[in-house]
């Protein structure tokens, strides 16, 4: 912006900023009438913060763009629902009760009421009155009614079984929180241990087909298909091998094997088991003994990764053993394989070495016989010229071979077929399998909701009664990090009669996964202090779904998944009526540190929103996060173009606090641009107007923050030129401020209200007038299409290759009506100094160069 005429005020958002945040507050400006049915509703949510401590940038970059689609969704005529709360429960406060010898509860709180602040610095718009917190046990009440309504039905259940362990969070993660090829934890990134545990799981894999399905959901395709690889449904058979009979026992038992390709069978050379396998012992010869003990310990010392890998060489040994094919009884070897995990499938598969790459390597590297049953169409009378491996499977591109019972039948028929025959000859049936496996729940930590079972050694598990709920934590328990939970340690809470017999009994020791709170908070807003139950089904019929939930993609398994199953679950006990919680999605990207790794205290590299605040106030912090790019792809941060938000902001104020001023030392300050009059001035600023605000509502709809700010730029830079003109006061010129200011409205809150209110002022509607009103209580200006086509365009003129003027002209203007303006114009005279132009090239309406 040019240099401001010292006698106009200065923009000072330290000032304006926490006035209108408290004005919106009084005025209960973003608290919404759930009840309300004048307008159609809208609920917004954005995926609840942990109090972890200050908000960083990050947080900012989430949150300030969702806020901006609450303000302009409200400025639409909607009912807007936008809540926030804490997902309060969780390792980090514990870890710091442990660290610095406080309650968790006590570190919790202070960073919420700090979190609150900066919340409300940030000119959030959030209603604040449906709060939710999950530490309170106002909440968590209904986690443990929830959880003893699934106990009821089956859906939750207690088992034995291999569970992944944190060594440094000291906690089991379910599946969905180990991470990456190197199988570490999700928030710590140590590498994972398994130890056998008795734990709790819901049981979401009752839920897989409908999982499958995104019917009516508008999601991004990644997370979708995230979802479906991760629930991972396989189509095929169950096949049972039998062990055929040797000198050291009878054989007769039964080696079951799924596979997707039953139609390979006749293809099957060998069996390999996972060492853990519970036959191995059984099966193994004499002669083979020591090799298969020595394998097995060895493999004890590898980790899953280890053993997975494709990359290192196929390792195995004969168990000595054999099993018979039950499609040609034909004796195959039986081997165990460190590729092969017990937890995985039945812990043995059948080996096809001639269409399955790993098997083919195992099979060359230990001499293993190789027999194509696939073939190209044109190969297949002639299968041993087949290229091996040869792992074809589109439908219709090759054909059974050396397989009598299914013989020429292409796939699928030919899966069919092998189906059909296994069925009849009862060695087989059809079988789909997932990936996917339940949901283990359980954590050996404090801070999270207790599970509301009793443990009685009569009765077994009992839950707590209703109407002792919540279960809430005891204070006296030391949070030493031992490996088991320090609610062992809190003996008056741990021992309690059984509710069913009366006999001594203890609770359980174990609290909930966090993620459980984060499953269904939604419903919960909707009314956070309701006593009745954990949902209000009126208020959820009316507003669920949720419209648009914003957030992270790295939830996409964790959070995602299990919310969308939780719905699931609580319709199937009639306490809502919907499947999915969420109809449409949308995921941000991610701000990192300047260093181009993730914001974190303990790298130092988190830039404090709060510093950035006091320098150049909330709203130039939030339009340059919504500036700095595409918001679905984040990036490192750097605030080095935060002063050019500044200077926009300035320019704003500028333009509607004094219209009618002049930019000293500017000799066309004030002057309409050259070749138009003061109607077609009120003409051009009412075009970018409406062209400006009908690309910036697109923008918004479509999450493009960054273009849409620029939108709103290009307009500030259109009408600057017709300030001080005689354009400047008009009608035209109010409409086209009052579309600048709606426009930046939902990014730049606080200044729009600011210059909204001053224009009212202007026009004698104080404060206290009851015409007055906030800017974000005004609807969204109303664009007329007819004003999107430009009937003017601006033309650059040369003199001998350089610029000297710029031209406003008619879009239908003939080469000899631009040549006369472009002769005329007073900067081309002193440019060319009284010599005759030797001509004049028109290029394509593009630009005008003078040659003199």
């Amino acid at each position: 912006m040019a240099e401001q005429d010292e006698r106009l005020e200065r923009y000072d958002p330290t000032e304006i900023e926490p006035r209108w945040q408290r004005r919106w507050e009084e005025l209960g400006l973003h608290t919404t009438d759930l009840t309300d049915t004048s307008k159609p509703n809208y609920y917004l949510l954005t995926m609840w913060p942990y109090p972890s401590g200050d908000l960083h940038i990050g947080h900012w970059y989430v949150k300030t763009p969702t806020d901006a689609i609450a303000r302009y969704k409200r400025m639409q005529g909607f009912n807007v629902f936008y809540p926030v709360g804490f997902d309060a429960f969780g390792l980090p406060a514990e870890n710091a009760a442990i660290k610095r010898k406080i309650h968790p509860r006590e570190w919790t709180v202070a960073n919420m009421e700090k979190m609150r602040l900066q919340f409300r610095m940030m000119g959030a718009s959030f209603d604040w009155n449906a709060e939710v917190v999950t530490c309170d046990p106002v909440y968590f009440r209904w986690n443990q009614w929830i959880f003893l309504k699934f106990y009821e039905k089956g859906v939750a259940y207690r088992k034995q079984a291999p569970v992944d362990w944190c060594p440094s969070c000291q906690v089991t993660l379910a599946r969905e929180q180990v991470e990456g090829v190197d199988r570490v934890c999700w928030r710590c990134s140590t590498p994972v241990t398994k130890r056998d545990l008795t734990q709790w799981f819901f049981k979401i894999t009752d839920y897989a087909d409908e999982l499958l399905s995104f019917e009516g959901l508008t999601w991004p395709e990644p997370i979708r298909t995230m979802q479906t690889n991760w629930i991972g449904r396989s189509e095929g058979a169950e096949v049972d091998f039998t062990v055929a009979p040797a000198a050291h026992h009878t054989g007769g038992e039964k080696l079951r094997v799924f596979t997707t390709r039953p139609d390979t069978l006749y293809g099957a050379t060998f069996m390999v088991l996972a060492p853990e396998h519970e036959l191995v012992d059984t099966i193994t010869t004499p002669e083979q003994r020591a090799a298969v003990t020595a394998y097995i310990e060895a493999t004890k010392r590898k980790t899953e990764i280890d053993r997975l890998t494709t990359t290192k060489e196929k390792s195995g040994v004969a168990t000595g053993a054999f099993a018979i094919n039950p499609v040609n009884g034909e004796k195959v070897p039986v081997w165990i394989a460190d590729y092969v995990l017990a937890g995985y499938g039945t812990g043995a598969i059948m080996a096809v070495p001639a269409h399955d790459e790993r098997d083919y390597e195992f099979a060359q590297q230990f001499g293993l016989p190789i027999v194509p049953v696939v073939a190209p169409a044109n190969l297949a009378a002639t299968p041993n010229d087949v290229p091996l491996p040869y792992v074809e499977k589109a439908e219709g591109a090759a054909v059974a071979v050396n397989s009598p019972a299914w013989n020429g039948a292409a796939w699928p028929e030919s899966l069919s077929k092998a189906i059909a025959h296994l069925t009849s000859t009862k060695t087989g049936e059809k079988k789909v399998t997932y990936r996917l496996r339940d949901w283990l729940i359980s954590r050996q930590r404090y801070w999270g909701t207790p599970i509301p079972i009793i443990h009685c050694e009569t009765c077994g598990p009992v839950g707590v009664p209703v109407e002792q709920l919540p279960v809430t934590l005891p204070d006296d328990v030391d949070f030493k990090a031992t490996g088991e939970s320090p609610l062992k340690t809190a003996t008056a809470w741990l021992n309690v009669p059984c509710p069913k017999c009366g006999g001594p009994g203890q609770r359980e020791t174990d609290t909930m996964d966090t993620f459980v709170d984060s499953s269904w908070y939604w419903y919960r807003y909707l009314a956070p202090k309701n006593e009745l139950g954990p949902v209000d089904r009126k208020l959820v019929d009316t507003w669920c779904p949720v419209d648009q939930y914003t957030g992270g993609a790295e939830h996409a398994v964790m959070h995602l998944l299990y919310s969308r199953f939780f719905t699931k679950a609580m319709r199937d006990l009639g306490l809502i009526g919907e499947s999915e919680p969420f109809t449409r999605l949308f995921n941000q990207g991610q701000i990192l540190g300047a260093d181009g790794e993730r914001m974190s205290k303990s790298r130092g590299n988190v830039q404090d929103p709060d510093e950035l605040v006091s320098r150049h106030g909330a709203d130039a912090v939030r339009l340059f996060l919504m500036f700095m790019g595409p918001w679905d792809q984040g990036g490192a941060w750097s605030s080095s173009g935060i002063s050019g938000m500044v200077r926009f902001l300035g320019r704003i104020w500028t333009l509607a606090l004094d219209p009618h001023g002049k930019e000293p030392g500017d000799p066309n300050s004030g002057v309409l641009p050259a070749g138009q009059d003061q109607a077609a001035g009120e003409a051009a600023v009412r075009r970018a107007a409406h062209k400006a605000l009908g690309g910036v509502g697109t923008d918004i709809e479509a999450f493009r923050f960054n273009t849409a700010v620029a939108k709103l730029m290009e307009l500030g830079n259109a009408l600057f030129p017709y300030r001080g003109s005689p354009v400047a006061g008009t009608a035209a010129w109010n409409e086209a401020i009052h579309y600048l200011l709606a426009g930046i409205a939902p990014m730049a809150p606080h200044l729009a209200d600011e210059m909204h209110s001053r224009v009212q002022a202007a026009a004698g509607i104080s404060a206290s007038d009851p015409r007055w009103t906030s800017i974000h209580q005004c609807a969204w200006p109303t664009v007329d299409s007819s004003l999107l086509t430009e009937s003017t365009r601006e033309l650059p003129v040369q003199v001998n290759g350089k610029l000297r003027d710029k031209l406003t002209v008619s879009a239908t203007a003939t080469e000899a009506e631009i040549e006369a303006l472009a002769l005329a114009s007073p900067k081309v005279q002193i440019a060319l100094e009284g010599r005759v132009p030797k001509k004049v090239i028109h290029a394509g309406g593009r630009l005008v160069n003078i040659v003199g």
